[in-house]
């Protein structure tokens, strides 16, 4: 085997994760209906049966990466049974349906079409009534697709607030912490709003640990951070003083008693809403360790929760890797280490074009210089890394090498977060277009059974 057939096996054994957790799939596994008996079975284990013949009306809104298609698949199982709805889904990540309204926004930076999508939403919400349902789908990519804000915070305010935070290297637990405050959406309240109907939460996960709470910031779920805590956020990320006054004004106020908060565990109403998870990063390395294990390559999981700094994440894997390759622990070669999960770029002065895990791959090229026989890919499973065209990167032993021979210094690329330009220029970037779900990033380490 060469180390081009080694980057074939990894590129396969990717597709074969992200094809594991298409919408479609999910919704089929998780959603059952007999005549007019709905059976929904979410991973935690939870069950509902809702009798359709008892509802009123069915609609159904949502927002996220992969809303569209977990639409497509509700829409077939419902029929006429579903009366309409509105989804809001990143731009290039939508599809044709029949009941229910599609609309492109912006993302990871809101922009008008996603407040224009949220208005629609609340005001098909906010007519229903005892006995209606609303099935909310929601994925990654729900924060900036789905919001709306407090009067006297602009778009723009809030635009500027996450670019803030997005550089300073906050994940996304800490995003969404501030997000659900200078909202009148999230952490619980589009639940709220669409009270006294029915809510039937539909969840794929891209945050590490699912916490429901976190996902496309939990919209419809309890919430158990504060204004509080935003602050301490703005404060730990030394931010404080760069995001809009009216964003800080906003928060004191909140964490004043000034504003009420999100809504909290035991406050009432929370009977009427339902939310099951139905797919996360598990089963994507459940159908990459199979695939691993079928084309020849022993595989072993590293980790379903990675986190950390891209490019420190990135030199910790290539010493795994590496390591691997000579001692043959914990798998001899050829083999396949995997891992998933995601992690951060904190971005200091002007940065080039990349994303975390075409970070991550840079990163580790360099500590896999002049190394025989390995390969690491690392993309996330959305299709999408950064505000790029790419998902994200893969790379050998002879990568810095072969970028060198047209004049790119690996470590200037790394320097000023330029990842996008550095693998293309080695021929490293993985684009695989829109894929139509988001369960966060995986990263795959590979090695030959020779490696010198």
């Amino acid at each position: 085997m060469q180390i081009g057939d080694l980057k074939a096996l990894a590129l396969d054994i990717f597709s074969a994760a992200v094809d594991a957790v298409h919408p479609v799939q999910l919704m089929h596994e998780a959603l059952e209906l007999k005549g007019s008996l709905l059976q929904i079975r979410g991973l935690e284990g939870r069950g509902l049966e809702l009798d359709l013949s008892d509802v009123n009306r069915v609609v159904s809104v949502g927002a996220g990466k992969a809303t569209a298609p977990m639409t497509a698949a509700l829409e077939e199982l419902l029929g006429a049974r579903l009366e309409g709805g509105v989804i809001s889904v990143k731009y290039g990540y939508g599809c044709p349906l029949e009941q229910v309204e599609v609309r492109e926004a912006g993302h990871p930076i809101p922009d008008e079409q996603g407040l224009a999508a949220t208005r629609e939403i609340l005001d098909l919400l906010e007519g229903l009534g005892e006995g209606d349902v609303a099935f909310v789908l929601l994925s990654g990519g729900g924060s900036a697709l789905l919001d709306a804000y407090p009067k006297g915070i602009s778009l723009e305010e809030a635009r500027q607030t996450f670019d803030i935070l997005l550089n300073s290297g906050a994940p996304i637990q800490e995003m969404n912490v501030v997000r659900k405050h200078i909202s009148l959406v999230k952490g619980g309240q589009l639940g709220r709003m669409a009270f006294p109907a029915r809510v039937i939460s539909l969840v794929l996960s891209d945050v590490v640990g699912d916490p429901l709470h976190v996902i496309a910031s939990g919209p419809t779920v309890p919430d158990p951070s504060t204004f509080r805590e935003a602050l301490e956020i703005l404060d730990g990320r030394e931010v404080t003083e760069q995001v809009p006054s009216c964003v800080r004004s906003h928060l004191e106020k909140g964490a004043a008693g000034e504003i009420p908060e999100t809504p909290k565990e035991g406050d009432a109403g929370w009977d009427y809403c339902n939310t099951f998870l139905i797919g996360n990063i598990r089963h994507a390395i459940e159908a990459a360790t199979e695939r691993a294990e079928a084309l020849g390559l022993q595989p072993h999981v590293l980790t379903m929760a990675m986190e950390g700094e891209a490019r420190l994440v990135g030199q910790e894997m290539a010493n795994t890797l590496a390591e691997a390759a000579r001692s043959g622990q914990p798998v001899e070669p050829p083999f396949c280490l995997i891992a998933g999960g995601e992690t951060t770029v904190t971005i200091s002065g002007e940065a080039g074009v990349g994303g975390r895990s075409q970070e991550l791959a840079l990163s580790a090229a360099i500590a896999l210089q002049g190394i025989d026989g390995v390969v690491l890919l690392a993309a996330g499973t959305d299709g999408t890394d950064g505000p790029t065209d790419a998902a994200g990167g893969i790379i050998d032993g002879g990568t810095i090498e072969k970028a060198r021979q047209v004049g790119c210094e690996a470590l200037d690329f790394l320097r000023r977060h330029d990842s996008y330009n550095f693998l293309q220029a080695a021929g490293g970037l993985i684009k695989t277009g829109p894929t139509m779900t988001n369960v966060m990033d995986i990263v795959l380490l590979a090695a030959l059974s020779d490696v010198e």
